[in-house]
């Protein structure tokens, strides 16, 4: 048992995966608490059917990186330091949504559709960390399988939400471009 418990904390798989843990979860109650704020508004949810797959799908990209990874796999660092780089930009693009910002898809009719930070320079920038996120890690310690299934399943997720989201903005989207 002692040897086990020195051989995980000494993982660097073990504290990368439960630093990733922490902050989901972190994430998850910020976003639980800016859903609550948005509906309070008048905000209304939209595609909310399809929002179970994509707490299953972070959920099992995890397992599945723990599941193909020795404990005692050293990761390439260079990778993990792009993963990394991604979690600065996720908090970016948090910081720039503010408490707006949500794992649902929740719209607030007449509320400013947000231009600035990382939307200025790209559309969707959170769903571009995370489709770095899901290649980048399982990439840093050999997992090419993990990070090319779980790529594809969260590429045919993204096409479906995107649709949804910018069917859910197109209002305002509208009005923004009049004003």
């Amino acid at each position: 048992m002692g040897g086990e418990l020195a051989r995980l904390t000494e993982s660097p798989l073990a504290w990368i995966l439960a630093f990733v843990i922490v902050q989901r979860l972190g994430e998850l109650a910020l976003a639980r608490a800016n859903a609550r704020r948005l509906m309070a508004r008048g905000g209304r949810e939209v595609g909310r059917g399809h929002y179970p797959l994509f707490i299953l799908l972070h959920a099992s990209w995890l397992v599945a990186i723990a599941w193909a990874t020795p404990l005692d796999a050293q990761p390439v660092w260079p990778l993990v330091g792009v993963f990394f780089l991604l979690q600065a930009l996720r908090v970016w693009v948090i910081a720039t949504l503010g408490r707006y910002w949500t794992t649902r898809i929740i719209t607030v009719d007449g509320a400013p559709l947000v231009r600035h930070g990382p939307f200025r320079l790209v559309r969707h920038p959170n769903y571009w960390v995370v489709a770095g996120e899901i290649a980048v890690l399982p990439l840093a310690f050999g997992a090419w399988e993990v990070a090319v299934i779980w790529s594809i399943l969260n590429a045919l997720l993204l096409r479906h939400r995107i649709a949804v989201e910018a069917a859910a903005l197109a209002p305002r989207e509208a009005v923004s471009a009049r004003s």
